[in-house]
């Protein structure tokens, strides 16, 4: 895959850069997954870690011969020789080679106060163990990509020295010099300038891309260098990575696709599921903000939104949703018109017609509820309650006669105990039930489980997979008003229940009955 073959390559360093940031780790068997997906996906290079720095890279690049890849060429990283070492004999050189990868990616210092405060050498030996160490693992057959750290401070420092290590990585063989904005705090109309005086510099070596985001500018700035002549981009899945992370790839790929018409990947509407896959495998919550792929990156909520998407998607969005994976999503609240009703009920298979009574009247109903406190964003199988309880299809399943709790804690060091019952009636056949739980909610939960299983066996396979409480008005110190937003999964598909009270009980209360209400409404109603 000769680097003149694309309009820009991509170089995934989520293996590597991207475990450096807080909260983001992967077991040997984690990276050999996401470097599949990777592959599967369209990555042009896969990093996979610094050989013989820890037992998990060593695992991995043992393993990873094993990898059948399709597409992307697996990557080691390391640095330059040490100073004053012969390149043959410095040992981290030696375990580049022994990855056995097609690709080695080597960094060395770009910014003259590295070299002499840093690494204590001459500018002259530095450049030398550039050189060097390109050219000998060249000698061995491999691609060499040349990562410039700190290459834009070095610039802005001393743009001659900057130069001549890149001359240096050239002049040994690198198939890339790829620049590093390694502290993350260049400009993008710096990062344009300082591109194109190395393309005028070393206009016959393919030039890359390396940025951090601790300006918020990753993959601004990385768009800058692609203008500016760079072929291959550097960063992770979701920008995870050291300090507040890299240039986020799934950023940058619909932006060269889409919006700069660069084909760079072959099935860009596979973009979110590699997105969440990641997440998920690093257990990371998943970005709702995110561009391109989160939950709400084409959510609608202001009426007359909503009711111009209806007539022109486009109108409010600046791509075709489904290209990257994701999709459209109304959202219904107090700044809500018709059209996000009707949306909402045409996507429950609800019939509802435009200026009907009904659909006022839900609308109306959704604004005096949100005004007490309550929110559907989230909790859309308590909106389909409210929908189908004003349209007059709502099953009554059961009735909830009462229920009460109880939190004892006792001298002697036992733990406490937390108790509920709930009396309920099905048909008019009455049910009593105590549980005990880890908490009240819980116990709550328990109880309310154990009296409908008699009459509704299905529920054994709903459970919770979220639990999250919202104190509404703190002024209120502990009168406060509280929401509470429950997600309730069958093990295929997920929804969200609400409840509002000045009583943190009731309000989980509200919620949980919700959850298992919704569950039966969409089931058949109980036999007479």
């Amino acid at each position: 895959m000769p680097m003149s073959t694309k309009p820009v390559f991509l170089y995934d360093t989520t293996l590597r850069d991207g475990t450096q940031g807080e909260g983001f780790q992967l077991s040997g068997l984690d990276k050999l997954r996401i470097a599949e997906r990777l592959d599967e996906f369209g990555i042009d290079y896969i990093e996979g870690g610094w050989p013989g720095s820890n037992p998990k890279d060593i695992e991995f690049f043992r393993e990873a011969k094993k990898l059948k890849l399709s597409h992307a060429k697996l990557a080691a990283f390391g640095s330059t020789r040490r100073a004053d070492v012969a390149v043959e004999e410095d040992p981290q050189v030696r375990l580049l080679l022994e990855a056995e990868t097609p690709v080695l990616t080597i960094f060395g210092k770009s910014w003259e106060l590295q070299v002499t405060e840093v690494l204590r050498t001459t500018v002259k030996e530095n450049q030398s163990m550039i050189r060097e160490t390109v050219a000998y693992l060249v000698k061995h057959g491999r691609e060499v990509m040349y990562d410039a750290e700190h290459f834009f401070d070095g610039y802005k420092d001393s743009p001659e020295h900057a130069l001549a290590t890149l001359e240096a990585a050239a002049q040994g063989g690198a198939a890339c010099l790829v620049l590093c904005d390694t502290n993350g705090g260049t400009l993008p109309s710096e990062i344009t300038k300082i591109c194109a005086a190395v393309r005028d510099r070393l206009p016959n070596t393919p030039m890359g891309i390396h940025t951090h985001n601790d300006c918020e500018l990753a993959v601004a700035n990385a768009y800058a260098a692609v203008l500016a002549g760079a072929v291959q981009v550097q960063g992770t899945i979701n920008g995870y990575g050291e300090r507040t992370g890299n240039c986020n790839l799934v950023s940058v790929i619909p932006m060269l696709q889409l919006k700069m018409k660069m084909p760079v990947v072959p099935q860009l509407e596979k973009l979110r599921e590699l997105s969440y896959f990641v997440d998920d495998v690093s257990n990371n919550p998943h970005f709702a903000r995110a561009a391109f792929v989160g939950r709400t990156a084409f959510a609608h909520k202001g009426g007359m939104h909503v009711n111009a998407v209806q007539k022109l998607a486009r109108s409010y969005e600046h791509i075709v949703p489904g290209s990257v994976g994701n999709e459209q999503n109304i959202l219904v609240s107090e700044l809500s018109g018709q059209s996000n009703i009707l949306i909402k009920a045409q996507e429950l298979g609800i019939p509802l017609e435009k200026g009907s009574p009904e659909a006022g009247a839900i609308l109306r109903r959704v604004k005096e509820l949100e005004n007490e406190g309550y929110s559907y964003e989230a909790a859309g199988g308590s909106l389909e309650i409210l929908i189908r309880r004003e349209l007059g299809i709502y099953l009554k399943n059961f009735d909830i006669t009462e229920y009460h709790t109880s939190f004892r804690k006792y001298r002697d060091g036992h733990p406490p105990v937390c108790e509920a019952t709930v009396k309920l009636s099905v048909n008019g056949q009455p049910e009593l039930t105590v549980a005990e739980g880890h908490g009240v909610v819980n116990s709550l939960d328990l109880a309310l489980r154990k009296a409908m299983l008699p009459f509704f066996p299905e529920i054994a396979g709903v459970s919770l997979v979220d639990y999250k409480v919202r104190i509404l008005d703190g002024h209120e110190a502990t009168a406060a008003k509280t929401r509470v937003l429950i997600v309730s999964t069958d093990g295929e598909i997920n929804w969200g229940t609400v409840g509002v009270s000045d009583n943190i009980i009731e309000a989980s209360w509200l919620a949980l009955v919700d959850g298992i209400d919704l569950f039966l409404q969409r089931k058949k109603p109980p036999a007479k």
